[in-house]
């Protein structure tokens, strides 16, 4: 079976090209001219080029493809320039839907994110049906990734689109190159370079699972459902106490209130602005984020997908020594 595979030089994409690749797909990558190509090192795939802005570069990846696996999404919690996260995340994707359909893909995964989701107000793991509207979104990331998980629920009901959508939760593991804001953070706290620590919690995935999770909803996914591919909730605290025994550092033990933190956000964005260095460590929209405890539940997920997850520390341990065997973290 050909399977087109949009991401596959990324963090998550990257695990899923492997997993597709030893359940015995052919799989055919999607690039960028620009894309970084570490991830793809060694790995027996066929490479294209094209840009999810381009529609006929999608025509010409997609043609003679059996199924499409879209991974690929901007992921960043600040950009200056916000129109081109929803030309990614928004019209990317649909453009890229319209092709596979064109083409007569037969079936399709979509990956979106929770950050889609709706959220508990007393902290309780939240679902696929949590209720949420786009005013709830936070940030341009989570809205751009709303939009675009509207359209392709939108497409597979009114217009038959055959995909499966499926909402990792914070995933974490090998070959984060970039790396993601998520990694960020592993870097910083296994190299005791964060002193302090916002009230807030998260569900910490290993990244192997959540693409055992995209080929179990290839699998046995309903079309136009979504599912929830998510791991281990743990507060911040939690997870920075096991980061640091992983590394052998000593755990930071200061909780700081969000409000002082917001101002500290505003000042470093306004720097990553005047100086053109990219993200800045903390972001207004990351801040306004960790009011909120990001748990989550799979019971979906394990019931109709048969999806388990392992336990976070070992995503941990994997993520930290991947860190520190390529340079990130000492």
């Amino acid at each position: 079976m050909t399977t087109l595979l949009t991401g596959a030089s990324g963090f998550v994409g990257s695990a899923v090209l492997r997993r597709l690749l030893a359940a015995g797909h052919d799989v055919r990558v999607l690039t960028r001219p620009s894309s970084d190509r570490r991830n793809l090192e060694g790995v027996d795939c066929e490479i294209v080029t094209g840009d999810l802005d381009h529609p006929a570069s999608l025509e010409a990846a997609v043609k003679g493809c059996e199924a499409l696996f879209h991974v690929a999404a901007d992921y960043r919690l600040w950009v200056p320039d916000a129109d081109s996260i929803y030309r990614t995340n928004v019209e990317g994707t649909r453009n890229l839907m319209l092709a596979a359909a064109q083409a007569g893909v037969r079936r399709i995964v979509y990956t979106s994110s929770v950050a889609t989701l709706g959220l508990h107000g007393d902290g309780s793991p939240a679902h696929e049906n949590t209720p949420v509207v786009l005013s709830d979104m936070i940030g341009h990331y989570k809205r751009s990734k709303f939009l675009a998980e509207e359209e392709v629920r939108r497409l597979a009901l009114e217009e038959g689109l055959p995909v499966v959508i499926v909402n990792p939760s914070t995933p974490i593991g090998p070959r984060d190159v970039k790396p993601t804001p998520t990694g960020r953070m592993v870097v910083e706290a296994a190299t005791g370079k964060m002193p302090a620590y916002v009230d807030t919690g998260l569900n910490v995935v290993h990244v192997d699972d959540v693409a055992e999770g995209h080929l179990l909803a290839f699998e046995r996914g309903t079309i136009g459902e979504r599912y929830i591919l998510g791991g281990e909730n743990m507060t911040l605290r939690e997870i920075l106490h096991a980061i640091a025994e992983i590394a052998g550092r000593t755990p930071p033990r200061v909780r700081l209130p969000h409000g002082a933190v917001l101002p500290v956000a505003y000042v470093a964005e306004a720097m990553a602005r005047v100086t053109g260095r990219g993200e800045p460590m903390v972001t207004v929209d990351g801040v306004k984020l960790a009011r909120k405890m990001m748990f989550f539940s799979t019971a979906k997920a394990e019931d109709a997908l048969g999806y388990r997850a392992r336990p976070a520390v070992e995503g941990l341990r994997d993520a930290i020594a991947w860190f520190r065997a390529h340079g990130y973290a000492g």
